[in-house]
């Protein structure tokens, strides 16, 4: 059977050529793939109820939106959108704003995505200020008893105090290129003990990561972190690939201590500047658990927590 043009259709010459050239350029680098892949996987999420479709009598073959429905609610052609699900297309600041909006990305999935586009998307409302929070007051006002370590943007360890080795682990015992906290959350079992919801943790865990890493998709140590974990054979895979992403704030952790028991802990994210992060584990005034960190601050002083 002969093939059948498309009347107006280009198949050769130097603008196909240099659309087909482009296409693979911008496919090649990482940081459009994992837009792309992002793109993919909050799709994934949504139901057509979600955009007040009615589903269709049609099996659908994979889960969540199709990509014409997306590129429909986002007034965008359906090429444009698969070529950006496919990492061989920018985006502008006026699209993305469109998708975030359609695909109901959370506050921090939109700083996510414009900060792999390298664009600026309008700001969210500004919260409302309610003064400083109490995890910091506690902080200063008692910071003998209180947790601390700080981390770089791949989540390496490169300092805490005593009460943070003695609450999660001694981090001196761990060799330097295996101090990454998401390595240890995988490789360590007395993490995986100590946290009461360890699956929470590292869900957050990694969806942190993923956000920090949009500053440089292609940094060779974190892909070489990444890579590592792939081949330990742990869940690792299939959570990274979820493709979350959240920033660093505050929260709270149940903790199973191996010396003081059950700890109920506040924790909070402070900008060590140069790309570093504090953590800071607080507990409530009066608390079982303020006791608690009081009892491991003296045994830790009394060199009795290993």
């Amino acid at each position: 059977m002969t093939p059948q043009l498309v009347a107006g259709a280009r198949t050769s010459g130097p603008a196909v050529a240099t659309e087909v050239w482009q296409d693979r350029r911008m496919a090649a680098e990482p940081k459009w793939r994992e837009l792309g892949d992002f793109l993919r996987a909050r799709r994934a999420e949504l139901q057509p109820h979600d955009l007040g479709l009615t589903d269709d009598e049609h099996p659908r073959r994979v889960p969540g939106l199709r990509r014409e429905e997306v590129a429909r609610a986002a007034s965008i052609s359906t090429d444009y959108y698969t070529r950006l699900e496919q990492g061989r297309l920018p985006a502008s600041a006026p699209v993305l704003d469109d998708l975030a909006r359609v695909l109901r990305l959370s506050s921090d999935e939109r700083a996510y995505l414009a900060g792999l586009a390298g664009k600026v998307l309008p700001d969210d409302a500004p919260p409302v200020s309610v003064g400083v929070a109490p995890f910091v007051l506690r902080m200063i006002d008692d910071l003998g008893a209180t947790p601390v370590f700080v981390m770089g943007p791949r989540t390496e360890i490169v300092a805490w105090n005593p009460m943070a080795a003695s609450l999660i682990t001694d981090f001196s015992a761990v060799p330097e290129g295996e101090r990454y906290f998401i390595r240890l959350l995988f490789t360590d079992p007395a993490l995986r003990t100590l946290y009461s919801d360890w699956l929470g943790v590292v869900d957050l865990a990694l969806a942190q990561l993923r956000m920090d890493s949009a500053r440089d998709p292609e940094d060779p140590r974190l892909q070489a972190l990444i890579a590592e974990l792939v081949a330990l054979g742990t869940e690792f895979e299939g959570l990274w690939t979820a493709h979350e992403v959240a920033t660093r704030g505050t929260g709270t952790k149940v903790l199973r201590h191996p010396v003081v028991g059950e700890l109920t802990l506040d924790w909070g994210a402070l900008d060590a500047g140069g790309g570093h992060t504090a953590i800071v584990w607080t507990a409530e005034p009066g608390s079982s658990s303020q006791e608690g960190l009081r009892r491991l601050a003296d045994l830790g002083a009394a060199g009795r927590v290993s």
